[in-house]
């Protein structure tokens, strides 16, 4: 019987290395915060030659995209192969637990017989589970493994381009500012040209970076057996790019290149040197790996497979989104196609250009926020820094920048029709758990994972919800009656979608619904009381001023209330201005730092703090 095992054992072994053996291996060569701005994308401005060598003798992606316009979220869809707005984890660093039996794609490839290394960001918005990684630092690299026949998956993070870059002073200038193209929206002024140029020059370094990791593939003799793909993380670090959902800030420059001996595990239209438009994300990256390796998705994964065994056919669409970004809150989705972007914006009260500290910190938002304050900017220049409405629609031939808005033009009505639709179906087959407030997707999930509670009706009736966060936010007037009757429903994320119905209706919304609004103070639910108070504090009289201000006081302790009500409470003063300011005393003495949550984004409240003490002192 033990010799029986022991052969077992040892035929399991061969068939494991043997197979590992027919793997090839794979480099993933990363870079943050930039757009397809690269030579090989046709853009003459940019000087990318490691980068151009790449693209020659492989293919590029036109159309590729990061699904959500910022870092981390970014990287949970990579990391799971799940839209982010069915794992709870859209916001910017929350953390959120994936279930039990879903894996990590790392995980995956090392049952395969990967050594898996990665140098050297996570930064996931999910909860890791067990190991997942063989090595995951500064220090991890495919030099590393035990055995050299053992393939390996490795990738290579490159942060020079980062937007920390961008404004880093002094910089030696490469890139001419005089010859940058600035895009419409923004303003064509000398600060802004350097940023851009910089901007550039860094994209420049990155692609230095990437030369000389192509060279020790080469020098090694490995390049002939390694699949190589290079990304960027998500649009450029240039403000209105970076955390916006239009195809400037989801497009990326994705360069794969398949060596002739793995020629049979490239795509169906892979073409040496060529470029598609196929509608690829980021949500495909982890499900295309596991077809690489000869290994069928996991059916939980979402996205489809662009190459390898076992290849999909092309989606018709392609999917972003933008949740809390920092200290900010907001919730968009985007839908894009060959031709046209789609953006439903569920909070469309807010700016678009709403006051993200770290955003701030670049000198061209400074100066484009200044302009706009001095009314020295035309429409398309002033238009980030106004208000959204509730549906967007883009011709990307005709209008690359996306200043004009065609949701309105009548010629255009079937195409938002068709597009909306996609969203629509899109957000039911994910289950997009994003229509909840932050807090409450935590707390309904506490028994499981935000995932398996958004598929239970019982604890997310997403009809329910979702139809009122639509109601709410189309701001019609003659919905309001609609609205109102929200308040009544057993489901406290529909009675917050009915509060903040009201609030983006402003005045004639409080007006109409006063008594919701003021029994709304009482609810039971802080997300309720906190939107129903900056409903009132907005537009109230000065006595329903003063009982939103109190009500909103209550709330904002970090610590007594937690992270969520907090910065939502936050968010809520912040917007009041001056009819706030007797808050102030308490503001500057209460806990910046919340409780139980991630490090990460512990500073969030305290970015909060200081915007708000900042404009209550200018105001006294």
């Amino acid at each position: 019987m033990k010799s029986i095992s022991k052969i077992l054992i040892i035929y399991l072994l061969n068939s494991f290395f043997t197979h590992a053996a027919d793997l090839p291996n794979i480099l993933w060569l990363t870079s943050e915060d930039n757009g397809p701005h690269l030579g090989c994308y046709g853009d003459k401005y940019a000087e990318t030659p490691n980068l151009d060598a790449l693209a020659a003798k492989g293919m590029i992606y036109t159309r590729a995209i990061s699904n959500a316009p910022v870092c981390a979220p970014a990287r949970t869809t990579i990391i799971s192969g799940m839209y982010p707005p069915s794992t709870g984890s859209e916001h910017m660093r929350s953390m959120t637990r994936l279930p039990a039996k879903f894996k990590m794609y790392p995980a995956y490839l090392r049952e395969l017989g990967y050594y898996c290394t990665n140098n050297s960001k996570e930064d996931y918005n999910l909860m890791k589970e067990g190991e997942v990684w063989n090595e995951s630092g500064r220090k991890g690299d495919w030099r590393n493994r035990p055995k050299k026949d053992q393939p390996f998956f490795s990738i290579f993070n490159f942060t020079i381009s980062h937007e920390s870059k961008i404004r880093s002073r002094p910089h030696t200038q490469v890139h001419d500012p005089a010859k940058v193209r600035v895009p419409a929206y923004h303003p064509d002024h000398p600060d802004v040209r350097q940023d851009w140029a910089q901007y550039y020059d860094k994209i420049t370094e990155m692609d230095k970076m990437v030369g000389a990791k192509l060279k020790e593939l080469k020098d090694e003799g490995l390049d002939k057996d390694t699949i190589v793909f290079y990304y960027g993380d998500h649009g450029s670090g240039m403000p209105r790019s970076k955390r916006w959902p239009f195809f400037s800030g989801l497009n990326v420059p994705l360069i794969v290149h398949v060596p002739e001996k793995w020629k049979h595990l490239a795509s169906s239209d892979y073409k040496v040197g060529g470029s598609i438009n196929r509608r690829v994300g980021f949500v495909d990256l982890a499900p295309a790996l596991q077809s690489i390796a000869g290994k069928k998705p996991p059916t939980h994964m979402q996205g489809h497979a662009f190459m390898g065994k076992h290849e999909a056919t092309e989606q018709e669409f392609g999917y972003g989104f933008r949740g809390r970004m920092d200290e900010r809150y907001d919730m968009v989705r985007s839908v894009l196609g060959e031709r046209y972007i789609y953006i439903r914006n569920y909070m469309p009260h807010k700016l678009y250009g709403q006051h993200v500290g770290y955003m701030f910190v670049t000198t061209t938002t400074q100066v484009w926020k200044q302009l706009f304050d001095e009314g020295k900017l035309n429409a398309s220049q002033s238009h980030f820094w106004k208000t959204k409405p509730p549906e967007e629609l883009y011709d990307l031939f005709k209008d690359p920048d996306e200043v004009t808005n065609l949701a309105q033009s009548s010629e255009h009505k079937n195409v938002l029709s068709r597009m909306r639709k996609a969203h629509l179906e899109h957000i039911q087959k994910i289950r997009d758990v994003g229509f909840l407030p932050e807090g409450e997707i935590h707390s309904r999930s506490k028994d499981s994972t935000p995932y398996e509670m958004g598929h239970k009706d019982k604890l997310y009736p997403f009809a329910k919800i979702s139809s009122a966060a639509s109601l709410a936010s189309f701001m019609k007037k003659e919905d309001l009656g609609k609205i109102k009757k929200l308040f009544k429903d057993k489901d406290s994320a529909v009675r917050y979608w009915g509060a903040m119905g009201l609030l983006m209706q402003e005045a004639e919304g409080v007006k109409s619904g006063r008594k919701e609004l003021h029994a709304a103070l009482k609810d039971s639910s802080p997300y309720v009381r906190i939107t129903a108070a900056e409903a009132l504090g907005k537009y109230g009289t000065q006595k329903e001023i003063k009982k939103a201000v109190r009500v909103l006081g209550e709330l904002m302790d970090p610590v007594q209330n937690s992270c969520f009500p907090s910065m939502l409470a936050m968010n809520a003063i912040d917007h009041l201005d001056d009819k706030a300011k007797s808050l102030l005393p308490k503001i500057q003495s209460m806990p910046r730092t919340p409780n139980g949550v991630d490090k990460r984004f512990q500073g969030y409240v305290g970015r909060l703090v200081d915007t708000t003490v900042k404009e209550l002192t200018q105001a006294n």
